[in-house]
């Protein structure tokens, strides 16, 4: 089996691969279209415009939060949250509701110590690896 087919198989067997994450099948057009990977996002500064994918882990909309949606998107390298403003969810709804991967472009954001990507446009990714997030509990 390939490793794409072996992840496949793990998934379907257990709901987890041990061996690799879904988004290490599809870095090399990630790579080859400037998306970076979400350790990357890290070290960029304050301000500076990025785009970076991963797999939908959460979506959360907390009633105190005024209409902003917070995801949850990992890769291969860690976890990244991110900031959807109520505009940007409502044009990128479809996306943002159903995909199970995105690739995301904003603005990196650091506070306390904590570092977020204020996202200006989504757009679904097709990973070859099934995943699923828990969303809105």
């Amino acid at each position: 089996m390939s490793d794409v087919e072996l992840a496949v198989a793990d998934v379907w067997a257990t709901g987890v691969s041990v061996d690799t994450y879904p988004t290490e099948h599809v870095r090399a057009g990630l790579d080859a279209a400037g998306v970076l990977r979400v350790a990357d996002a890290f070290a960029h500064e304050p301000g500076r415009r990025v785009a970076v994918a991963g797999v939908v882990t959460h979506r959360q909309r907390p009633g105190t939060a005024q209409g902003v949606t917070f995801l949850s998107i990992e890769d291969e390298t860690g976890l990244l949250n991110v900031v959807c403003t109520a505009g940007l969810w409502r044009r990128f709804r479809r996306a943002a509701r159903t995909s199970a991967a995105l690739v995301v472009r904003g603005q990196v954001e650091r506070a306390d110590g904590a570092t977020n990507l204020l996202a200006e446009h989504l757009a679904p990714l097709s990973l070859q690896v099934a995943t699923r997030s828990r969303d809105f509990h």
